[in-house]
């Protein structure tokens, strides 16, 4: 069974730094692109972040030299550094795997979520 399963979140105070994971297991990520979408109430999910089979890494200008992607295969992992957060950044971060043309957005599998709470 595929699964990806997100976890690190928690709440810190603004300025602080937290370590997102998310654990595939199910499959091999070797081969796939991933990326982490975060959600807010009443909001569709965003892209936040996105890292090729071959560690490319792209960011969405609001994040770009405060988060970090990077990704192990061995461990089959993705990991979201998230350094300097920022009020706006309290959100439900997911994890996606696998592009997917035919979906929208356009990735195949999707964690469940963890949940970053930042404190003024």
């Amino acid at each position: 069974q595929v699964q990806l399963v997100e976890s690190g979140g928690g709440e810190v105070q603004a300025g602080g730094s937290l370590k997102l994971s998310c654990v595939a297991s199910g499959y091999k990520i070797s081969n796939c692109e991933m990326a982490w979408y975060r959600q807010v109430p009443g909001m569709g999910r965003e892209l936040v972040s996105t890292i090729s089979s071959g560690g490319v890494e792209y960011y969405v200008d609001s994040v770009k030299g405060r988060l970090i992607v990077s990704r192990d295969n061995a461990e089959n992992t993705l990991y979201l550094q998230m350094n300097s957060l920022k009020i706006e950044d309290a959100a439900v971060y997911y994890c996606a795997s696998c592009w997917d043309s035919g979906q929208m957005p356009p990735y195949k599998y999707w964690g469940q979520g963890t949940q970053v709470t930042v404190s003024s």
